[in-house]
């Protein structure tokens, strides 16, 4: 089967972008149940920083769909006596079928992985975008409303990486809107807020950016992350007092009225989000991690060679 990897969603066409998505709506379903395209693969499970459930998605999606795993803590390969980054990908090609990495590093180690063409390497967070949890997002939307397509996203505090891959996907999807409202000096990099304008000029979808949360517009989903990413540290001490203006209580949600909740998880109540909102009515955050079980499956079923 031909390999296929997935560093950035960019790495996707927008027919592989779209099935990808409603591949995983599908297995969260239990239209796909009985599918088992991994069979007598290996997958590789690399996990350098701490992650709850973008390891186990992964792990159990493997093993559902057939794999065998073997798993690599932080301090497991030889790269921690100097083999290169290169070096390890072409004898883990050898052996593996697919790595799926979280490095919290540079997109380019996850790179050096991929210089290879026999093992599919799955980016599982990158210092830069965290490309699964963008497909774990788009897959929840659509089972939450059907479609992407046409859908409005306020996004609320850090341009970290879960924004970078929002913006990237998001803006694929046509009529589609993404407000994003980060703390000044803490927005999303220019140069993934460039490559979503450029989606959405093609899509005829829109993305834009504010440092404030004054005049909210109208919208279907509002979305926050965890203030401390992991792998990161704020460059200033007073980053709270910045950050503070930006946490999603009730009463920000009351003033986008009848739009879902989301956060990617782990959640630091009284932090990003009040309790009141993370576990109220309007809160799917629990679905949407799920949801990375099942979008998990379709990513690792497109990148071991499965259907277009």
């Amino acid at each position: 089967m031909d390999r296929r990897h997935l560093i950035s969603l960019d790495d996707l066409g927008d027919d592989d972008l779209r099935w990808i998505v409603n591949r995983g709506a599908d297995y969260s379903a239990g239209r796909l149940d009985h599918v088992r395209p991994l069979d007598e693969l290996v997958v590789g499970i690399l996990f350098r920083k701490t992650s709850t459930r973008t390891r186990t998605a992964f792990s159990a999606g493997a093993l559902r769909l057939g794999a065998k795993l073997i798993t690599y803590g932080p301090g497991d390969l030889q790269e921690n006596t100097g083999e290169t980054v290169d070096d390890t990908g072409q004898v883990l090609a050898g052996m593996l079928d697919v790595l799926v990495a979280r490095t919290a590093g540079p997109e380019a180690e996850l790179r050096a992985y991929a210089n290879q063409e026999r093992m599919a390497v799955i980016n599982a967070m990158s210092a830069e975008e965290h490309p699964t949890q963008g497909l774990t997002d788009l897959t929840t939307l659509t089972r939450i409303f059907g479609s992407v397509d046409g859908l409005r996203v306020l996004y609320v505090g850090e341009g970290n990486n879960t924004a970078s891959a929002l913006a990237l996907g998001l803006t694929r999807f046509p009529g589609t809107e993404l407000h994003l409202r980060t703390p000044p000096g803490y927005g999303l990099r220019a140069d993934y807020l460039d490559r979503a304008q450029i989606h959405a000029k093609c899509a005829d979808s829109a993305v834009e950016e504010r440092h404030d949360v004054d005049d909210l517009p109208e919208v279907d989903v509002v979305y926050t992350t965890r203030w401390q990413t992991t792998g990161t540290v704020k460059p200033t001490p007073d980053w709270r007092e910045v950050f503070a203006p930006f946490q999603v209580d009730q009463a920000m949600m009351d003033r986008c009225p009848g739009a879902v909740f989301l956060h990617d998880l782990p959640a630091h109540r009284g932090e990003e989000v009040t309790a009141e909102v993370l576990d109220g009515p309007a809160s799917a955050a629990f679905a949407q991690a799920e949801n990375k079980y099942h979008s998990a499956r379709a990513v690792l079923e497109w990148c071991a060679g499965g259907p277009r």
